[in-house]
This record gives C-alpha cells, sequence and structure tokens, in this order.
C-alpha cells in the first residue's frame, strides 16, 4: 500500500518522489525509531563510552544473548540502534571487512575507516532495488593513536559523522538538546565522568532511573584501547556515584 502524498513513490527505493523524496530511506530511520530503544554516546579526553537501554522481550529469554553491543575487532565497537537482525548482518559484514583489511595491510582498520565502510554500504543500498536499507544506526567507537578517542554515527541514508557525543533511537532530538547543554564547551571529561553523562542523560531523557540490569554500556579507554562492555557491577557503581552526585 502507498502513503498519503506519496502515492506509488514508496515502492521503489530507486524513484524519487517529486518533492525529491526517498520515502524507502525515510522508513528505515521510522523502522529505526520503532525499535523504541534510545542510545547515546559520548567521547571524552581519554575514553568513549555508549549506553542503551537493554530490553528483553520474552521473561524465558537467555539475558545474556539480548544484546546492541557488537565487538568489530579487539578494539573497535559498534553499538546498533533499531533492528537487531539487520544490525547482526551489518556486524558480521563489517568484522569480515575489518579481518581482510588487518590481512592486507598489516595493521587494525582505523575506526574513521570503518565508519565510511558502513554508511558507503548504507549509500549503495539507497540506489539499487535488490536491497532494502538496513534499519540501524550504528555507532562505532574506538581510540586511534594519532586522532585519540573517535565516535562515528553512521545512518541507513549514507551519512557519516565523527561526534563529541550524538544519540539515536526513540527520543533522540531529546537527548540530543540534553547533550549539547553538557558539551557546549567542549570539556575534556574524565573516563567516569563520560560514562556518568552518558548513563545521566539517558535517564534524564527517559525519565527513570534504571537498574543495572535494564541498560548496557561499551567503553574504550586510552590505557589499553581496548573495546569492552561493562559489568552489571560496573554499571551499578556508576549508578550509585549518579545517584550521590544528584
Amino acid at each position: 500500500m502507498s502513503r498519503g502524498t506519496g502515492a506509488g513513490y514508496d515502492r521503489h527505493i530507486t524513484i524519487f518522489s517529486p518533492e525529491g523524496r526517498l520515502y524507502q530511506v525515510e522508513y528505515a530511520f521510522k523502522a529505526v525509531k520503532s525499535a523504541g530503544v534510545t542510545s547515546i554516546g559520548v567521547r571524552g579526553a581519554d575514553s568513549v563510552c555508549v549506553v542503551t537501554q537493554k530490553k528483553v522481550p520474552d521473561k524465558l529469554l537467555d539475558q545474556t544473548s539480548v544484546t546492541h553491543l557488537f565487538p568489530i575487532t579487539k578494539y573497535i565497537g559498534l553499538l546498533a540502534t533499531g533492528l537487531t537482525a539487520d544490525a547482526r548482518s551489518l556486524v558480521y559484514q563489517a568484522r569480515n571487512e575489518a579481518a581482510e583489511f588487518r590481512f592486507k595491510w598489516g595493521y587494525e582498520m582505523p575506526v574513521d575507516v570503518l565508519a565510511k565502510w558502513i554508511a558507503d554500504k548504507a549509500q549503495v543500498y539507497t540506489q539499487h532495488a535488490y536491497m532494502r536499507p538496513l534499519g540501524v544506526v550504528a555507532m562505532v567507537l574506538g581510540y586511534d593513536e594519532e586522532k585519540k578517542a573517535q565516535l562515528f554515527k553512521c545512518d541507513p541514508a549514507g551519512h557519516f559523522f565523527g561526534h563529541k557525543a550524538t544519540s539515536a533511537g526513540l527520543k533522540e532530538q531529546e537527548a540530543i538538546n540534553f547533550l549539547e547543554k553538557k558539551m557546549k564547551d567542549d570539556p575534556q571529561f574524565t573516563y567516569d565522568e563520560t560514562v556518568q553523562i552518558a548513563i545521566s542523560a539517558l535517564q534524564s531523557v527517559l525519565q527513570e532511573d534504571f537498574k543495572a540490569t535494564e541498560i548496557e554500556v561499551g567503553v574504550v579507554r586510552k590505557e589499553d584501547r581496548v573495546f569492552r562492555a561493562l559489568t552489571t557491577e560496573e554499571i551499578d557503581q556508576h549508578l550509585t556515584a549518579i545517584s550521590e552526585r544528584d
């Protein structure tokens, strides 16, 4: 079925509407929001942190099998917001691309190169009818030796930008408004401050206090540059520090 003013123009991704819009790409952005999850990314002086909600849709599911955080290499992480099935497909391809890069050139794939590859792939999907756009916004984080802490966001249209802080998902704009105030003077946050600002931004936007099992936190630090997800105990410590500070 065609939608309203887009009569007929939303049937194929390769057709522009008279207004110059690609409805299928817009639907991909709506699919990201329809997942009902909000994600936050914050870049500090010597670390990067991403936070997202962890919603387990069924009580019988093993909680450890539900995640939006994916390691691409030992040093690069990806936070996927949107359709998890699409995210897994993208992650497997990104891991393969990063492994081939390492094999070919003899060093780890830089964060910005991987982000560009993901964005290029998304953009190609907007030009060909054989593949629908992936309903995923990917935040790519890592620590480059030369460029320091890196945080990129790639969307279904093929945009990719480096960010000091960003958000994706259901309450994206509210989160961005909150982060703009926090990042106004481009502060150099410590690792603990970076994690706590990311978590408090999510709490502020969703107006609820989370338990440690209800969120996922992924970090990369300067000291070892390894991407990892924080344990529930570590998340709990940060939640306690936030509540005591407030």
